[in-house]
Formats: structure tokens, C-alpha cells, sequence
């Protein structure tokens, strides 16, 4: 099976700069799409900061730095992903954006072969699938946040993803130095289906008064060693990001587990975020 050469990442919010930095790093050619300049520009430097943490942390050295920051070109034109092998959408979690961009991108890459992945860590990949001309080439590719240093990777095949697409997203995981596990295409797949109801869990221990966020966390961190509690993992995950997983989640199976808490929905009307945002759960220098 040939390796991936040429890839394509859609979005470079921090999975998508974090996808296209450890596919730099691992010798392949990437190019980035995002929708306007401004969101180029930041994405440039998302990913220039994180490469430049390598490099302070010995990770890297500066020619290797310099090397991963060659192989990452910029377009905001998904047209530009013709000659892609393989492309990678990391857009907002939301069902309709995906949709757009996987049609777009069907019709872009010209190699009929070609393997479009979604990051979606909660959508059925089913429903994106079947909106292509291509459902037996499309696979979900669930990466985990922070992507340089997270090894996990969840394959999820639709019921129209053929063994070949299942086969080649799993050698282009072990290209990036991911281990992969298979999962099936069910909202919240393997980790979220055990992680979000416990996330959701620490949210209603607040909302009820029953501890401070503080003690939740630290309680989990020192009891459970965990190496994050639960509430510091929703500020870093985005609490708009989680609200929409669980929406996901609650709408495919209605279990009130699933159900987005009140003080949750209220934090993101509010634009208290997390760490994008500087507060959360808990404050963060911006």
C-alpha cells in the first residue's frame, strides 16, 4: 500500500493545525484550506507556535522545524485540493458545514479514489457519506486535542465504507505516529460515548451547587489520576464544541445522560468558552 504523499486538511482551528503539523512533520505535503485570509493568517501562526514549542521543548530540532513549515501551503479555495490522495475536513462541528465542504470537496479532488475523512467526533459518518458520489471512500478519522501529542486516532467506517478506505486511513494513522482503533459509526463513537456523560456529570455537579469546579477537578486529578478533571478538559475541548457533541449524542439515542445541562447551554450563550475565550469553568490568560 503506497503511502500518502499529498494531503489536504480543511480548517486550522487547533485540529486542523494540529492534523496538518504532525502530517508536516512526518514528511508529507499539505495543503490547508480555510475561508478567508484573516483565518489563513491564523492559522499560519497557530501552527508556527505550536512547531516553535517543539522546537524550545528539544522536540525538534530547527531544521527540522523549518522542513515541516516548508511542506504546509495555504489556500482559501477547496478547488485548489485536485490532486489530493487523501483530505481531511477539521471544520466546526456542526452538520451542515460539513455537509458543504464534503460535497465541495467531492466534486474538487479528481482522483475517484481519493479518501475524503471527517474529524467529527459525534456525527453519524453515515449521514456525511451519502451526500458524496463517492460513500464507499469516505471515513470517519476522529483525532484527539492537542494533535501533536495525543496518540489516539478512532477509524470509523460507514456502512458504505469499503475494507480498501478503512485499510489505507489506517496506514496514513500509523504515517503520523497514531495508534488507531476501530469504532463504531454510532454518535460519540468509543471515547465519547464513555467520556461525555462523565463531562456532562461534573457539569451538573456544579449546577446543582454540590462542589466548585476546583474541587471537582482536583478531586478526579488526585483521586482518579487523571491527568486533567473534567471541567479544565470542557474549557480545553470548548464549551460550544461540547454542547454541540452532546447535542449530537441526545438527538441519535435520547438518554438524558446525553442531554446538555442548562448551566452548560447558558455558558455558551454567554460566550464563556473556555480557554479560546479566556473563561470558562475556569480563567485563562488570553
Amino acid at each position: 500500500m503506497d503511502p500518502v504523499t499529498r494531503l489536504g486538511v480543511v480548517g486550522c482551528g487547533l485540529m486542523g493545525s494540529g492534523i496538518a503539523e504532525v502530517a508536516a512533520r512526518s514528511g508529507i505535503d499539505v495543503l490547508v484550506a480555510e475561508a478567508t485570509p484573516d483565518a489563513i493568517e491564523a492559522g499560519r501562526r497557530r501552527l508556527t507556535a505550536s512547531l516553535d514549542r517543539a522546537l524550545r521543548s528539544h522536540k525538534l530540532s530547527e531544521e527540522q522545524r523549518d522542513q515541516a513549515l516548508a511542506r504546509v501551503s495555504f489556500t482559501h479555495d477547496l478547488t485548489d485540493m485536485t490532486d489530493r490522495q487523501f483530505v481531511i475536513e477539521a471544520v466546526a462541528e456542526n452538520r451542515d458545514i460539513k455537509t458543504d465542504v464534503l460535497r465541495t470537496l467531492d466534486k474538487a479532488v479528481e482522483d475517484p479514489a481519493a479518501v475524503l475523512a471527517t474529524n467529527t467526533s459525534s456525527i453519524p459518518v453515515v449521514d456525511l457519506a451519502v451526500v458524496t458520489e463517492r460513500p464507499t471512500r469516505v471515513i470517519g478519522m476522529h483525532f484527539f486535542n492537542p494533535v501533536p501529542v495525543q496518540r489516539l486516532v478512532e477509524l470509523i467506517p460507514a456502512l458504505t465504507t469499503d475494507d480498501d478506505t478503512v485499510r489505507r486511513t489506517r496506514g496514513l494513522a500509523e504515517q503520523l505516529g497514531k495508534q488507531a482503533i476501530q469504532a463504531p459509526d454510532r454518535s460519540g463513537f468509543v471515547v465519547n460515548a464513555l467520556l461525555v456523560p462523565y463531562l456532562l456529570g461534573a457539569i451538573r455537579m456544579v449546577e446543582s451547587g454540590s462542589a466548585r469546579p476546583e474541587d471537582i477537578d482536583r478531586g478526579m486529578e488526585l483521586g482518579c489520576a487523571h491527568p486533567m478533571g473534567p471541567l479544565r478538559l470542557l474549557d480545553l475541548i470548548g464549551l460550544d464544541t461540547a454542547q454541540a457533541v452532546a447535542e449530537s449524542m441526545y438527538e441519535e439515542f435520547k438518554e438524558p445522560l446525553y442531554a446538555p445541562p442548562a448551566l452548560l447551554r447558558r455558558m455558551v450563550a454567554a460566550g464563556r468558552l473556555g480557554r479560546k475565550s479566556g473563561r470558562g469553568f475556569h480563567i485563562y490568560d488570553t
